[in-house]
């Protein structure tokens, strides 16, 4: 028996310093889904945390001969009827339409396993890890414990909490970390307050930085590697993508370079031999199972040519779904469409929610 169509909740905005990246990322996946497969709607969360229903957004994708326009605006924020958040996700008595939440929420506060705590409780599907793993893959030290206690090898580094920030250099030193650093809060993605230090008279600067951010900040010794990302996409059995790799324009892969620029060049798939490739490949998968993802992530990883040293830099549970965002493209360089792409996730939704409910809640 046919199912009715599943009701596709796209979250967007929320309260975190990648609220217009994440406005961005629902723009583009809201003209990527087919309405004939679903009934699509659009909820934004403003940056004050008021969930909007955003139906002009929708409106104009599904309405007959009208189109989003193919380019983003620079500023997409939600504009519509404020809801209350429980009762817009979760279906009354009389709906039968499987729901599926997709939380384009980047950073935290959407990212970091709070929406997927409220998810959980709303027992609604929802694209991606739950809560645990999406806790642990946002906090970069505890994913960089968690990876190291697993055998999945890192470049140096050292974690700080705001209150320690004083002693940065003594740290450095006694960690025998080697100039260029790289410092960035631990929970946050988009390259958001991460800074590049050469020496110890910038430390205090760029520590000062990512604890506007955070209140853990993580220093990394840099490396003269490529950067190399693979999306995986799966449950129980993920798979990996074809590698891409990245070649930023500034120091390193910013902000501005990501989103504002968009100057860097991709190269899909990577110019790596083939048991390199293999090798990342694997990694990714090992990283994702050992960080309890599920769904979807991004693993970034740095490769070495000189040594052929691999490393796994951060595993990203919700990374962007902008055009020129990684993600989709290196799956589009698997074969795997944006729109193909967007299906095969809502269906490891529903297939995660339909796992899960099988367990007992006896005593």
């Amino acid at each position: 028996m046919d199912r009715p169509p599943v009701r596709l909740i796209v979250l967007f905005g929320g309260q975190s310093a990648e609220h217009e990246v994440s406005c961005v990322s629902a723009y583009h996946v809201l003209r990527a889904i087919d309405p004939a497969r679903y009934d699509i709607e659009a909820i934004g969360i403003t940056r004050d945390g008021t969930w909007i229903r955003a139906e002009d957004a929708v409106a104009e994708l599904t309405a007959p001969g009208r189109h989003l326009p193919a380019a983003a605006p620079d500023r997409l924020e939600p504009v519509g009827e404020a809801v209350e958040p429980m009762p817009a996700i979760v279906p009354t008595v009389e709906d039968q339409r499987p729901v599926v939440v997709l939380p384009l929420l980047h950073g935290t506060r959407g990212e970091d396993g709070t929406m997927q705590g409220l998810l959980e409780l709303a027992d609604v599907a929802f694209v991606g890890s739950g809560v645990l793993g999406s806790a642990l893959s946002m906090d970069k030290l505890k994913a960089k414990d968690v990876l190291a206690g697993n055998g999945i090898p890192q470049v140096p580094w050292l974690g700080l909490r705001d209150v320690e920030l004083a002693d940065a250099p003594a740290r450095v030193r006694d960690a025998a970390l080697r100039y260029p650093l790289f410092v960035k809060p631990a929970n946050l993605g988009s390259s958001v307050g991460v800074s590049r230090v050469a020496d110890s008279a910038e430390l205090a600067q760029a520590c000062a930085v990512a604890a506007e951010y955070d209140e853990w900040v993580v220093v990394e010794q840099g490396v003269t590697a490529r950067e190399i990302e693979v999306g995986v996409i799966g449950n129980a059995h993920p798979r990996a993508s074809v590698p891409g790799e990245i070649r930023p324009t500034h120091d390193f892969y910013d902000y501005d370079d990501k989103y504002v620029d968009g100057a860097a060049d991709s190269i899909i798939p990577a110019d790596l031999p083939d048991d390199v490739a293999e090798e990342i490949q694997a990694m990714a998968v090992r990283a994702f199972t050992a960080l309890r993802c599920e769904g979807l992530a991004r693993v970034d990883f740095f490769y070495a040519d000189s040594t052929g040293e691999i490393f796994v830099n951060e595993v990203n549970t919700m990374p962007g779904f902008t055009p020129i965002s990684m993600f989709p493209k290196v799956w589009e360089g698997s074969g795997l469409s944006y729109s193909a792409l967007i299906d095969e996730l809502v269906e490891l939704a529903l297939e995660r929610r339909e796992r899960r409910s099988r367990l007992s809640t006896k005593p």
